[in-house]
């Protein structure tokens, strides 16, 4: 198995990982994990949404705004 972030705009739609890493990871923690420290690197480089993927199938979504 394998596990990656997919990078979104505000809208879901894909964006293209050209200048974001593309990082896969052995375990969903260790995506977790990573997603926790680079998040804000991500915004930076366009992404507004990220997806967790488990090989091809999306597990879950979620916003990169930070919270209020």
């Amino acid at each position: 198995m394998a596990w990656s972030w997919r990078y979104e705009t505000e809208h879901g739609e894909a964006l293209d990982g050209g200048s974001l890493p593309g990082e896969l990871f052995s375990s969903r923690g260790d995506a977790e994990s990573w997603l926790g420290e680079n998040w804000r690197s991500l915004v930076e480089g366009g992404a507004a949404r990220v997806t967790l993927v488990e090989d091809d199938r999306a597990v879950y979504s979620m916003s990169l705004d930070e919270p209020a």
